[in-house]
């Protein structure tokens, strides 16, 4: 079909034009992560606007919970508490960032359903937006793992640099799945409570609370556990423990096909998107 047939009939100037205005709008997000930033941060700040503690409430919530399971489970697996605290209190935290950059990545574009329709605005703006604000939760978060990495000693065999590799690689593959689940929300509005429910169902069937070693002969379910690998490229360098060469290559290959994949959604679907909202 001729290009001007085929911009009558669907309004559209082929696969190749979208994939150049999908990369356009890409490139003019990054140009304006100072903007992400400023909504990020405003995000956080007029949610805990009048607080004592603001956004460290939700850090405050999440110690108590560490200590609670922490202590609740080493006595009933008769675990060492100076070994699971810690594993617990990093698998909550960094489990925690990925959840919510997942499941917020829901409301990306409804949310900025007002400034989509009335500004010019890059669309992967919003996306930075929930990915930023989840960082920024994270940096409170943060005065758990320093606090148990100081108070059990594990600082002295921390790889802090490799543990920074597997947070980009966690941030990495966050973002197009939040990303993705952005698009489908935008479309079918169920897709956010089937997202929050897979995410609680996922909490369970990833070691947060319990051991890899309690799986036994069914380590392949574990080793097809795509958080397995995000969590572990993470955590594992914090406790000065050795992350397998197949988690790098799991992440790296979710990153590079995730992305791809969900970017060629985006280019198919960009336009449409606000018609959705």
């Amino acid at each position: 079909m001729q290009t001007a047939t085929h911009m009558l009939r669907t309004g559209q100037r082929g696969a190749r034009f979208q994939f150049q205005m999908a990369s356009r709008d890409l490139a003019n997000s990054f140009r304006r992560l100072g903007l992400s930033w400023s909504l990020a941060w405003h995000d956080v700040t007029s949610r805990y606007r009048g607080s004592v503690l603001g956004p460290f409430w939700i850090t405050l919530s999440m110690g108590l919970m560490v200590l609670g399971i922490g202590f609740l489970y080493a006595s009933l697996f008769n675990l060492p508490l100076n070994e699971f605290l810690p594993y617990v209190a990093l698998g909550i935290v960094f489990f925690g960032v990925m959840t919510g950059t997942i499941n917020e990545g829901c409301e990306t574009f409804v949310l900025a359903s007002g400034m989509l329709s009335q500004t010019s605005l890059p669309m992967f703006t919003f996306v930075w937006r929930t990915v930023l604000r989840n960082l920024i939760n994270l940096g409170h978060h943060l005065v758990i793992v320093v606090g148990m990495l100081a108070y059990y000693d594990y600082w002295k065999v921390a790889d802090v640099p490799l543990a920074l590799i597997g947070i980009v690689l966690m941030l990495l593959n966050a973002s197009w799945m939040s990303l993705l689940a952005a698009i489908a929300s935008a479309r079918y509005r169920d897709i956010p409570q089937i997202v929050v429910s897979g995410m609680q169902f996922a909490i369970f069937m990833t070691p947060v609370f319990w051991l890899p070693d309690r799986f036994g002969k069914h380590q392949v379910f574990l080793d097809l556990n795509p958080f397995y690998h995000l969590l572990q490229a993470v955590r594992a360098p914090l406790l000065g423990q050795t992350v397998h060469t197949t988690s790098y290559v799991v992440l790296v290959a979710m990153a590079v096909v995730g992305w791809l994949v969900t970017f060629a959604i985006f280019a198919r679907t960009r336009r449409r998107l606000v018609h959705y909202l």
